[in-house]
């Protein structure tokens, strides 16, 4: 339906093509200078416009037809910008977006993203108009093109790209995540060092980004340290590898602070950073706290000014893999998981929702692969994750809670705190953690660690006898019922809870 919509475009429009400097003095007057020399930008919608977005998989509806149709009309004659990146560099998928001319902002911070491409092939096409009078987004994967009437949120046209690109990854027998990524370079028990390559699946304010970028204070001297790879989306193989997607990165700020978050802090208020949404005081002083505009504020970070970062976007294989929850009840700090409960969790992909879309933030929520962006049967996600980790054994896959232990218990809640999961994923890459297992939901915990004080999660701590079990009941009944829903879900996962 979408396939020949580029062309009219093309064809009644004014199109310009600015580079990424000329896009910079194009979206100059409408940015606030902060005292660090970086622009901020403001835009009236918060975050995705999740509920309006109709994945056209066949025949379209009448009124999807209507609105295509309306499309070329409403812009005939008027000034639209043009821009061309490539998501990725070992196996590049090139995009293009046509943005309206009033907004050249949206342009620069998403062409900020991504590479640069010489290439004319193009894989996706995305529409964005801000102006467009109702909200709606429409994504045609047949034809590779994207449409974002309504919303000037910079996440939705930097996902509508990467989407598609997850969705051919899917269709050529990989997997596109939602993950961070990074390599772990690590003194073993044995006394050597190791390389690990680590992702990290969690929804928007799980920790992801957080984790993704911490040095879990690792030793320099013995010739420890990390490389962080991605943020936000990587395209996985059949052998485990996995191919980054973007250049730079687009963070979230809220409660950004330097302590526990170094890399990204000192990124975010670079010179060279694009802000979004974030308040910016009178004297351009930048207040990450000040949560008055949205919880949602973000930011455009250059990765290559950013600590432990090198010249490659890429995993060369993958061997951990951290499914990030955040819940507040008995989920315990960490669980080591088989692979049929490896792909379970990666199918029940539990956590809170926040203000990055719009679901109400802080209530319990489950999204396949902690994945919004998922095009196609959800079944078919889990079973190649499972047919991913099974044909490569060396990975291996936990599950790790950055909430609460206690909430509706007798006393006070016990927060895990990010200095608790980065020690604990320190230890997983070491080798040095004793498990044992759990004799209610079958998967490992943690029976000894080095650095964190594990006894101040034991639900005995917080719940009685009566209270946990009915906990547990209730939460194995979810998680049943969730997975029961698949039902082309290998059964080995579907049954595993």
């Amino acid at each position: 339906m979408l396939e020949t919509l580029a062309d009219r475009i093309e064809k009644d429009n004014q199109i310009t093509t600015p580079s990424l400097s000329e896009l910079k003095e194009l979206a100059a007057p409408n940015a606030r200078i902060t005292k660090y020399g970086s622009m901020a930008f403001f835009c009236r919608t918060r975050g995705r416009s999740a509920k309006e977005t109709e994945i056209i998989m066949g025949e379209p509806t009448e009124e999807q037809k209507k609105t295509v149709e309306r499309l070329p009309d409403y812009l005939k004659g008027r000034k639209l910008i043009r821009v061309d990146r490539q998501i990725g560099t070992t196996k590049p998928f090139h995009c293009r977006s046509y943005i309206s001319a009033d907004h050249p902002q949206i342009g620069y911070m998403w062409a900020s993203t991504l590479f640069e491409t010489k290439k004319k092939r193009i894989d996706s096409i995305s529409i964005q108009i801000p102006e467009w009078p109702e909200t709606k987004v429409m994504v045609e994967p047949s034809s590779g093109v994207n449409l974002i009437l309504g919303p000037d949120y910079v996440g939705e046209l930097k996902m509508s790209h990467l989407r598609l690109a997850m969705y051919r990854t899917k269709e050529r027998g990989g997997l596109g995540l939602h993950a961070g990524s990074k390599v772990i370079r690590i003194m073993g028990k044995d006394g050597k060092l190791h390389e690990k390559g680590i992702l990290l699946f969690g929804l928007s304010a799980t920790g992801k980004t957080t984790l993704t970028c911490h040095n879990h204070w690792l030793d320099e001297k013995k010739g420890e340290g990390i490389v962080i790879r991605q943020d936000d989306i990587m395209l996985m193989q059949k052998d485990s590898s996995c191919m980054g997607t973007e250049k730079n990165f687009y963070v979230k700020t809220d409660s950004l602070e330097p302590e526990n978050e170094r890399a990204i802090y000192n990124v975010a208020i670079s010179k060279n950073a694009l802000l979004e949404n974030v308040m910016v005081k009178p004297d351009g002083s930048v207040d990450f706290f000040d949560k008055t505009i949205t919880s949602n504020g973000r930011a455009v970070v250059p990765r290559d000014e950013m600590e432990n970062t090198d010249a490659s976007v890429d995993l060369d294989r993958v061997d951990i893999v951290l499914f990030i929850t955040r819940r507040n009840t008995i989920i315990p700090p960490v669980a080591k998981l088989d692979k049929e409960r490896a792909a379970a969790f990666f199918m029940l992909g539990e956590s809170m929702g926040s203000s990055a879309s719009d679901v109400d933030p802080g209530k319990p929520k489950r999204v396949v692969g902690a994945n919004p962006f998922i095009v196609g049967p959800k079944d078919g996600e889990g079973n190649r994750f499972y047919d991913i980790i099974e044909r490569n054994p060396h990975v291996e896959c936990y599950l790790l809670n950055t909430g609460m232990i206690g909430e509706g218990g007798d006393g006070p809640c016990e927060k895990i705190t990010v200095k608790d999961s980065a020690i604990i994923i320190r230890e997983i890459a070491r080798g040095a953690v004793v498990w044992k297992k759990d004799p209610d939901w079958g998967y490992e915990t943690v029976e000894s660690i080095s650095g964190v004080e594990m006894s101040r999660f034991h639900p005995e701590r917080h719940y009685s006898k009566e209270q946990y079990a009915k906990l547990t009941g209730e939460l194995r009944d979810e998680r049943r019922k969730w997975l029961a829903q698949f039902e082309n879900l290998y059964s080995e996962i579907r049954n595993v809870i």
